[in-house]
């Protein structure tokens, strides 16, 4: 309810102006007026919450912790913001990946509209990534468990705040272009023809075109993920059959993350196999299909 007095408008408890939930964040929009807008955002404990420039952008941004901490790298060094603390970003110059550690609020204040457009970039991330489970045999928090163990073996591999950012959304629609992949050949329950082969394979290329043709830098930067998670460390892989570190870092920890989620699961032609059988066959392939330090940090996390 809105009362007005003594120009004075009064906003009771739970009449926020717009809401979004996703991803284990959710984001009330508490005021947007002449270019200033402020947000409650709430984040579950070890989800994560992601912020960086945009091209012509020169606003402030401030955050201010009413509960819980945020951790993030700065120069590889971590720091945590804790309720209370408040941060001053004028203007934000490099993508930043934040954790929550325990369920957290914080209010994010911006001199311009960053609201609509944040949400209309997680409502994109959302659809592409539905559309792809919908057509593919995996369980529906395939796109979910991938991001994760990909940001903790990211993590553990001491990647930088940016990388990780960049990583968050390249291994969450790592197959995003799936969805151009006719059904016949995606549910297939025998093995694919050499053709059928071939056109699956080109899932990354165009998947990596359909993050580019958006404009958004952050998925066009994510596409080289999407692109490469299929080579393979001895030059094995697609499509363009790239070895050792000529691949890139964030692509392998996909490749392996995905391969390994890929046994384990259950599909229209795959039963799944143990977690140890699978975790066995990707130590088996260590510096063969799979970067070695990409393998001992993901064997690290789930040991």
């Amino acid at each position: 309810m809105n009362m007005r007095g003594n120009g004075i408008q009064f906003v009771k408890s739970g009449g926020y102006i717009k809401q979004s939930v996703a991803n284990g964040s959710i984001l009330n929009l508490l005021v947007q007026s002449k270019g200033f807008e402020v947000i409650l955002h709430e984040v579950k404990e070890g989800h994560h919450w992601t912020i960086g420039p945009i091209e012509g952008w020169d606003g402030i941004e401030f955050i201010y912790l009413l509960s819980g901490s945020l951790s993030w790298l700065e120069n590889k060094t971590k720091m945590i913001a804790s309720t209370g603390d408040h941060l001053i970003m004028d203007p934000i110059r490099k993508d930043t990946f934040f954790t929550a550690i325990g369920n957290t609020t914080f209010l994010y204040v911006s001199t311009g509209p960053s609201f609509d457009e944040y949400n209309d970039q997680i409502k994109h991330f959302m659809n592409l990534a539905v559309a792809v489970e919908e057509k593919d045999g995996y369980t529906a928090d395939h796109c979910q468990r991938i991001k994760d163990l990909s940001i903790k073996t990211g993590e553990k591999l001491g990647l930088s705040s940016e990388e990780l950012y960049v990583l968050h959304i390249g291994s969450f629609l790592h197959d995003v272009g799936k969805t151009k992949i006719p059904d016949l050949i995606l549910n297939k329950p025998s093995k694919l023809t050499n053709e059928e082969y071939e056109q699956m394979k080109k899932h990354t290329s165009l998947g990596a075109n359909m993050l580019v043709e958006t404009g958004i830098p952050t998925l066009k930067r994510a596409a080289l993920i999407v692109e490469q998670h299929h080579e393979r460390y001895n030059g094995t892989g697609y499509p363009y059959r790239l070895k050792g570190n000529e691949i890139n870092l964030s692509s392998s920890i996909v490749g392996v993350v995905d391969s390994f989620d890929a046994m384990t699961s259950v599909r229209v032609y795959s039963r799944g196999r143990s977690l140890e059988d699978a975790l066995e066959e990707v130590k088996q392939e260590r510096e063969r299909l799979f970067h070695p330090d990409v393998v001992d940090a993901f064997l690290s996390i789930m040991s």
